[in-house]
């Protein structure tokens, strides 16, 4: 099986850009330009799209179901992922909702990656929800998402969320609902993959974690009761192709130290694909031989700057992976 490439669409790389009169102004893309987008990707090769979520960080950020619908009609042909959505911030009735909603519009193309953040605490205060309840939360929250995506009437009775008897019509288009991937470093969320994930997708983490998280899940679905032979696996790598590796660390730290408003230079040194064709190919290929199968490329650098890297991936990184399986 060869290595699909997922492109990862992280809307608002670039926090701001220039008026024309010198001025800095907020970011405000046209809907011409993020079907552009949409449909440079498809054509340039990748295999997926994905967004991510966030309702408050330095980054700005659009509603991920709301990009990926437009995605969905812009390319008949990509999947469609969001890596990840921060589910305990919102109830999960609606929530399925949206999910079932998507699942159709893409035609069955979505994978549905949840997890807790809390990087940003802002974004648990601003929707009302206690931090220290997240992990419980996402627990309950895809549980509730699956009872609701049978087509028939459905009861839960937990701790943050109760209801009975409620019909939700119509379910997904994919039995059994959209694949739910699960994001995480700790040990809580292995376990909690192990007993309700489809699937893992990671960020910021080495091939060696990779593998270890793998074996912790495996472990976790047996204590569960569960096998897991179809288990989906994925790792966010922010990349940058550059002439070289330090150049290509420089910008790639300038990039990710504003998005996260902290220094960034030793994550990136450690867990970014970095510098030339060749340099990103290999640590592409390391997280290939610890297990994941769909590789999401986080481009970072200049948001003005963005089909330049997709171009540059495309033409000069993807040659160099066709061979792997």
């Amino acid at each position: 099986m060869t290595l699909p490439l997922d492109a990862k669409l992280k809307i608002g790389m670039q926090t701001i850009h220039r008026e024309p009169d010198g001025q800095v102004g907020p970011w405000q893309p046209t809907v011409a330009q993020l079907v552009e987008f949409v449909q440079t990707v498809d054509k340039a090769g990748f295999d997926a799209l994905w967004v991510g979520d966030h309702l408050s960080m330095p980054l700005p950020f659009f509603d991920p179901f709301q990009l990926l619908a437009q995605a969905a009609v812009a390319s008949p042909r990509l999947l469609l992922g969001i890596g990840v959505y921060l589910l305990p911030l919102r109830h999960p009735g609606p929530v399925a909702k949206q999910a079932a909603t998507l699942d159709h519009l893409s035609e069955g193309r979505f994978i549905f990656g949840v997890g807790i953040g809390g990087e940003f605490p802002k974004e648990y205060e601003v929707a009302g929800v206690p931090i220290n309840e997240r992990g419980a939360r996402l627990g309950e929250g895809i549980e509730v998402m699956r009872k609701l995506w049978t087509g028939a009437p459905a009861s839960y009775d937990g701790k943050h969320y109760q209801f009975s008897d409620v019909l939700m019509t119509p379910p997904p288009r994919q039995a059994g609902g959209p694949p739910i991937w699960c994001g995480g470093r700790r040990d809580a969320a292995f376990r909690r993959m192990g007993r309700l994930a489809d699937g893992y997708v990671s960020y910021v983490i080495t091939p060696q974690m990779y593998r270890d998280a793998l074996v912790k899940i495996e472990d976790a679905a047996g204590e569960a009761g569960r096998t897991i032979d179809n288990f989906g696996t994925g790792h966010l790598v922010f990349t940058r192709v550059d002439d070289d590796y330090e150049t290509a660390l420089e910008v790639a730290t300038e990039s990710l130290t504003k998005r996260y408003a902290m220094d960034f230079r030793r994550a990136a040194e450690r867990y970014a694909a970095l510098g030339s064709p060749q340099d990103v190919a290999e640590k592409i290929n390391e997280f290939h031989a610890a297990g994941v199968r769909h590789i999401i490329i986080d481009l970072v650098g200049p948001y003005e700057k963005r089909m330049e890297q997709v171009d540059r991936f495309a033409s000069q990184v993807m040659p160099l992976l066709q061979g792997l399986r």
